[in-house]
């Protein structure tokens, strides 16, 4: 089974916590983790510098797309960061994640 973090950047903690329960309850996440960050970015020709948070979610591979599109639709960022990255993990942990997704 392949394991991978999905990294969604969020404009605050509640938006973050709604977007993982959403995934949660439609089972393609195991689990969510959200942390506090200070962002610089480009955004309509100038540097920004903004307080956001990271929600790094762990599933399998074959639900990031369904993933992606879920994100989409309910985001409030005109351009949502979704950022598939391949991980690995102990044998145990990974019978866990695949009986909750």
């Amino acid at each position: 089974m392949n394991l991978i973090l999905i990294y969604i950047t969020n404009p605050n903690k509640k938006t973050a916590q709604k977007i993982a329960r959403h995934l949660l309850k439609k089972r393609l996440i195991a689990c969510g983790n959200i942390h506090k960050t200070d962002s610089l970015y480009w955004w309509e020709g100038k540097i920004v510098e903004k307080g956001e948070h990271i929600l790094i979610c762990k599933t399998v591979v074959k639900n990031y797309d369904k993933i992606k599109k879920e994100v989409e639709k309910i985001h409030p960022y005109e351009i949502p960061c979704v950022i598939k990255i391949e991980a690995r993990a102990n044998s145990e942990y990974i019978k866990w994640l695949t009986e909750k997704v």
